[in-house]
């Protein structure tokens, strides 16, 4: 158990808006305006007065925003697995072809341009049509260059939803299989019962051993680069004589 022990001590609701409604709406803000109010309008434009929704965790700058606006929608609509399973599918998309990837990133395309294969490529992929006025107003906006920032913070949201932890675990090779199972029956002794806790390995040799967990927002840092930065900041102070 010594390696448990390591541990221890260590976007909108769109059903009723048309598609040609929701590039309107995104024309009507000037390139590089936020476009949050519209995400929070659409948010709660046609959901009952009395529901009320919450994102199972806090998310902040503007990526941030657009994952809990988008979330919060989806539930409204009852698609979140839906959308979660087409901008799963879109990302899968640009890893894949790298042409894409800078076709979605690239300034100097013109909107239109952007916006008619963002939805011809929703169409091919049979998209729902939130997600498909998601990604046209992000297209619209210019914002689809963080698309994959955006994502991964929605995943973040749909994965507390489900009462999944998810951990990242960085180290200098692969964990065994046997301290990846250590590991994570220890995070969920930590964590509690109820929720399903996901490791997620990351090779980083820069860190030259040991590990950093990071769950929740929090981090576990256990790393040699970090504690030989911690000794080397000790070593740089002054020594009062007075004390020793």
């Amino acid at each position: 158990m010594a390696f448990a022990g390591r541990i221890r001590s260590g976007i909108s609701v769109f059903k009723n808006i048309s598609f040609s409604d929701s590039v309107s709406s995104a024309r009507s803000f000037p390139r590089g305006a936020s476009i949050l109010p519209a995400l929070r309008d659409y948010a709660t434009a046609s959901a009952p007065k009395n529901v009320n929704v919450k994102v199972p965790i806090a998310l902040v700058g503007e990526s941030g925003n657009f994952a809990s606006w988008l979330y919060i929608a989806a539930v409204k609509l009852n698609a979140l697995e839906k959308i979660e399973l087409d901008l799963s599918e879109m990302i899968e998309a640009m890893k894949t072809s790298p042409t894409f990837a800078q076709f979605t990133k690239d300034p100097s395309v013109p909107r239109e341009t952007r916006l008619a294969a963002i939805m011809d490529l929703c169409g091919q992929a049979k998209f729902a049509e939130p997600t498909k006025n998601f990604l046209s107003l992000l297209a619209e906006n210019g914002k689809l260059k963080n698309l994959d920032v955006i994502v991964k913070k929605f995943l973040q949201l749909t994965t507390a939803h489900r009462g999944d932890i998810k951990v990242l675990v960085t180290t200098v090779m692969p964990l065994p299989a046997a301290e990846e199972k250590e590991l994570k029956e220890t995070l969920q002794e930590i964590i509690g019962e109820g929720k399903k806790v996901t490791v997620e390995q990351k090779i980083d040799p820069s860190i030259y051993g040991g590990l950093i967990v990071e769950f929740q927002q929090k981090v576990l840092d256990m790393s040699i680069r970090t504690r030989a930065q911690q000794m080397e900041r000790l070593l740089r102070e002054p020594v009062d004589i007075n004390n020793l």
